[in-house]
């Protein structure tokens, strides 16, 4: 199924959570991920092919997207108990994390970013809260910078207007839109237990059960996206997607996305187009890449002329060359 729906049927529930990391070219955070997540106070850990033992036991699944920095070897010699994924290709997020949702047999599943660091009892506290909470679908933790401040991941599901000005050119020019104001839940304190619409996708702790309604993340979008679509989906089940800010990590950051700088922009676009062509309509998904591929013309005509007065010409060359290749993508 194009969608990876169908991919995560047979959930055993033998152990009691299950950690999925999509990692590409991050060897050393991912490294310190699995270490964070290893000294996570009362869990042990069970290797894919063994029987749970232990009164909370966990399972972790690297699922490494072709990474060229022995990210793979890394796993393999460090933790022999981590079950690896090796894919000769990169497949993406989301098509990375439904083959992990294709193999684990978690009572939860979480959903991690390899440049996070799992603090204190964020995973007890998670996963205590799906237990005492039978509504509650999704939960995340509060998200931390490595200098700790938090980084903003509730959000309100955006509505068709958000689109044109969330990550344009246009929240550069009306930062405090009210549009933003609404979607980036600027009115609701951060260090409040609250339900929201979704959250961002570094960190998602969810149960077996909302995993099997509503299935696996949709593989149209390769990634971004698709943590929006996915907790849209379950609210649509009926279930609770539920901020918990005494939980917390710590995200590095984009790290792998960083890389590759035009592609960041293509999957991030891409992504949103996909996103609201399916929720709002083909014709709306068009209108809106076209407006999109007009922003980037803008701000391509904006840094050639940066560059040609002389101001901070290396700068301006590789925002240039990303821009242009985003132009030519056609966000298709």
């Amino acid at each position: 199924m194009a969608d990876g729906y169908s991919l995560v049927a047979t959930m055993s529930e033998s152990v009691d959570l299950s950690v999925i990391i999509v990692s590409w070219n991050v060897k050393a955070l991912l490294e310190r991920c699995l270490r964070s997540l290893l000294a996570a106070p009362g869990w042990t850990l069970v290797a894919p092919d063994d029987e749970p033992v232990g009164a909370r036991t966990m399972e972790i699944w690297v699922v490494d997207s072709a990474s060229s920095d022995g990210s793979a070897d890394m796993v393999r010699e460090t933790f022999p108990a981590v079950g690896l994924i090796a894919n000769t290709e990169n497949v993406g997020f989301t098509r990375g994390n439904n083959q992990g949702l294709a193999r684990c047999r978690g009572r939860a599943v979480l959903l991690l970013n390899p440049d996070t660091e799992v603090l204190g009892d964020a995973l007890t506290v998670m996963a205590d809260y799906l237990d005492a909470h039978p509504d509650v679908g999704i939960v995340g933790p509060r998200i931390l910078t490595p200098d700790g401040g938090v980084q903003p991941s509730r959000r309100r599901f955006p509505t068709y207007g958000t689109a044109f000005v969330e990550s344009t050119c246009l929240q550069r020019w009306f930062p405090r839109h009210r549009l933003l104001a609404r979607y980036y839940m600027w009115d609701a304190p951060d260090d409040r237990e609250q339900d929201v619409d979704w959250l961002e996708g570094a960190c998602l702790m969810a149960r077996a059960e909302v995993v099997r309604q509503v299935g696996g993340l949709d593989e149209r979008f390769f990634m971004y996206s698709e943590e929006m679509d996915w907790c849209l989906r379950a609210k649509r089940a009926g279930w609770r997607v539920v901020y918990l800010p005494q939980a917390a990590i710590v995200h590095y950051g984009g790290k792998s996305s960083e890389q590759v700088v035009a592609a960041k922009h293509i999957h991030f676009q891409r992504s949103k187009v996909a996103y609201f062509a399916k929720h709002f309509g083909a014709l709306r998904g068009e209108v809106l890449r076209v407006f999109l591929l007009g922003t980037y013309a803008w701000m391509l005509a904006e840094e050639g002329a940066k560059w040609l007065v002389g101001h901070r010409r290396p700068l301006r060359a590789e925002r240039i060359a990303a821009y242009w290749q985003v132009l030519r993508s056609g966000l298709r």
